[in-house]
């Protein structure tokens, strides 16, 4: 099935990424911080699920981008299995999108764009994190942060592990609280010709 959505007296835009981004004004509006906060959910190869929060970034035209270490779990997961899933949940708002598709790595130049337009400390931080491994103690990071600033005093080198990646979307659902438990779902399912949309059942 596919056409125009309707949600009380207004019209879904038939896009799901322009829907993405009328919903995303609204959440940078009203949440109190990090409106671009998603859970990222990946697998092992054999379909061991982990779930964790990461902040996802919109990278020319690419709608859904995050940034890690290549070498830590995530990284390994997304190595063995490129499926991913994000959950963006708004609670002002009442409303949360689902985004389900593969990653692919993003071009060296886009990740040095988006490494060094972080803080310094922040550029510092994911230069020296061993993400994932064992950590004898605070002292011992922030000794190797120390030493890190001290070899680099201008521009820090973005570290070969520290990737970014983008997500081919293949499903994005649309979901708004309802009274009594009757949501409002949206699905947008990639299509050959562009999306076939469809209103779930809550």
């Amino acid at each position: 099935m596919s056409g125009e959505l309707e949600i009380g007296n207004s019209a879904l835009h038939p896009n799901p990424f322009t829907l993405f981004d009328q919903w995303f004004k609204l959440a940078e509006a009203s949440e109190p911080n990090d409106p671009n906060a998603a859970s990222l959910a990946t697998a092992t190869a054999d379909g061991a699920p982990s779930v964790r929060m990461v902040l996802a970034k919109r990278i020319g035209d690419y709608p859904f981008c995050f940034f890690t270490n290549a070498e830590g779990r995530k990284g390994r997961e997304l190595a063995e299995n490129p499926r991913v899933a994000l959950c963006f949940h708004w609670k002002s708002l009442r409303r949360q999108v689902r985004v389900e598709g593969t990653v692919s790595l993003l071009d060296g130049a886009a990740i040095d764009a988006y490494f060094h337009s972080r803080s310094r400390k922040s550029q510092i931080g994911a230069a020296v994190s061993q993400q994932s491994r064992a950590l004898g103690s605070r002292k011992e990071l922030e000794e190797q942060v120390r030493a890190f600033e001290i070899q680099y005093p201008e521009e820090i080198p973005r570290p070969e592990y520290w990737v970014g990646y983008h997500v081919a979307v293949e499903r994005i659902e649309f979901w708004i609280d309802g009274a009594n438990r009757l949501h409002d779902r949206f699905l947008f399912t990639r299509a050959d010709d562009g999306w076939t949309t469809v209103r779930l059942y809550p």
